[in-house]
């Protein structure tokens, strides 16, 4: 499937979710729902949604403060978590103006949309800064045991029907890959690749809430069974199920028009030694936002063109959420608050040229 043909596919297959977030999108801000006005001034009102996925929820907190700060009235990111499915097409339509957790080329996918004439046209969507450039790493993984036994060092070993069957978990012969939540990038990823790939006639996609899956492949590990699934970094994914100790990356084929682009070197725990053919491309970790509304207020335009976030940090956060079970928003804020105020030198020089100083 082309990535185009994608597009649409995505398009129609979500249409009902995107009408049924608009709904909620517009319930619960608050607001008039608009890009929010303030020309070169600060100040005025930010509505800010955040991902579904956790991994992402202190950075959500760190940029809303930030826009405090800077001094703009801002939503709770928290009261408007959404998948990609129904995040992008809202932005598009100025019903919300940003977020913190736009994964590039990842999401490349939501920045056009096909017109039922067949034409694609641009959305009014604008990636800006690079929160983590060159870090957000994506792949496979079985269990060390498995890959050990078996000398399994790539998906495409799961071509041969007799290895894919290892990893079948309800009968059928297909080989079980605990992947993405409906709605999320990856997910159509994941489709794509057992569409087109060597591997993909011999696997199927488990498709449900990502902390279940991944809390059943941690029980299939402890168990000493096989187990094949996606995850990224970064993530507390890594925490619970240490690449090298508890389970390897494997190496794949890429999509044609990723070719070249997802060589990882010195990841942690990889099958095949040093240098890593993953099959995804590497991500860079994006604010996204309404143009419209980032030509409105160009503070908030030049204070997302600064803000970095370590992905060390990140990973750190994570791995506290992990460990600790329940972790509550208050957390999350306290989490944005201190990375805040560690690192509130380059903070402050970031809003003194927000505000044109």
């Amino acid at each position: 499937m082309t990535r185009s043909k994608l597009r649409r596919t995505a398009l129609v297959a979500t249409t009902a979710l995107v009408l049924a977030a608009c709904g909620n999108l517009a319930e619960s801000d608050g607001g008039d729902g608009g890009p929010a006005s303030g020309g070169g001034e600060t100040g005025g009102s930010v509505t800010m949604a955040r991902a579904t996925w956790d991994t992402g929820f202190m950075q959500a907190a760190i940029y809303a403060e930030l826009l405090t700060e800077l001094g703009y009235t801002v939503s709770d990111p928290a009261d408007l978590t959404r998948d990609a499915n129904g995040f992008y097409p809202a932005l598009a339509r100025g019903e919300v103006d940003l977020w913190a957790n736009g994964w590039f080329p990842l999401h490349d996918i939501y920045l056009d949309r096909t017109l039922f004439s067949g034409q694609s046209v641009s959305e009014p969507i604008e990636p800006i800064g690079f929160q983590v450039e060159a870090g957000a790493v994506q792949g496979y993984l079985i269990d060390r045991a498995t890959a050990e036994e078996m000398g399994i060092t790539s998906m495409s070993d799961l071509a041969d029907p007799s290895v894919a069957a290892v990893f079948d978990q309800d009968g059928d012969g297909l080989a079980d890959l605990q992947g993405c939540n409906d709605g999320w990038g990856c997910n159509l990823v994941i489709t794509e690749h057992i569409e087109t790939l060597d591997w993909g006639s011999n696997v199927e996609q488990v498709v449900g809430d990502y902390g279940n899956l991944i809390e059943g492949v941690r029980e299939r590990v402890d168990a000493g069974e096989p187990v094949l699934f996606y995850t990224w970094t970064p993530n507390w994914t890594i925490d619970v199920l240490s690449p090298g100790e508890d389970v390897v990356w494997l190496e794949s084929p890429a999509l044609p028009d990723d070719e070249g682009t997802t060589t990882v070197s010195g990841l942690e725990g990889c099958v095949v030694g040093d240098s890593c053919q993953l099959g995804w491309p590497v991500n860079d970790i994006r604010a996204v936002a309404n143009a419209d509304f980032l030509e409105e207020n160009p503070p908030i335009r030049r204070l997302l063109e600064q803000v970095t976030i370590p992905l060390d940090d990140i990973a750190e956060q994570n791995a506290l959420m992990a460990q600790a079970g329940e972790y509550g928003e208050e957390q999350i804020r306290e989490d944005a608050s201190t990375w805040i105020e560690n690192n509130r030198d380059t903070v402050d020089g970031w809003l003194e040229t927000a505000r044109g100083g």
